[in-house]
């Protein structure tokens, strides 16, 4: 399996809707391997493909360092809120480094989408899990975690990356 390069803030694949996923092959389960490992590589909790430039509708996750914690993936996933309760953390993002804020989320949320071999799956989750879902989704619908903060947070935001090292380059 490969580590591949994420994708940075900028590149416009990062602000494209992935397709959803209709051949479920060998490429596939290697495409999951190479994201699991890229994620593992950079130190994240989820990384959708279009983090490293495959518009498809897939995000793996892995949250097993928080009590309950799952690792896996999501193949063309739909989300739901489960109630009103929201939640107020940090989130940040492995293709816009060091920058993180705190993100209004939905506490509790059922997932559902497919596996590598199509068979359906079905995910409640709250805490980090749900958070990770949301913004994993995100990234499949073209949309940075930055777009949910507010104007005033986003500006900041947006001068911090524009100072950024990472950015200059």
């Amino acid at each position: 399996m490969t580590v591949r390069n994420i994708r940075i803030f900028g590149d416009p694949v990062l602000t494209s809707t992935a397709a959803a996923v209709e051949v479920f092959d060998h490429k596939l389960e290697t495409l999951i391997q190479d994201m699991l490992e890229t994620m593992d590589a950079a130190g994240g909790v989820g990384l959708a493909a279009n983090q490293i430039g495959v518009l498809k509708r897939v995000f793996v996750f892995d949250t097993t360092h928080t009590e309950g914690g799952l690792r896996g993936h999501i193949i063309n996933p739909t989300w739901k809120a489960l109630g009103e309760e929201t939640q107020v953390g940090p989130e940040g993002c492995l293709s816009i480094p060091d920058i993180q804020y705190d993100v209004e989320r939905a506490q509790d949320v059922e997932v559902r989408g497919v596996d590598v071999q199509g068979n359906p799956v079905s995910i409640v989750a709250s805490g980090l899990l749900a958070r990770c879902i949301q913004h994993e989704s995100d990234h499949l619908d073209g949309v940075l975690f930055l777009k949910r903060l507010s104007p005033a947070l986003r500006k900041e935001a947006m001068r911090e990356i524009r100072a950024a090292e990472w950015f200059q380059q």
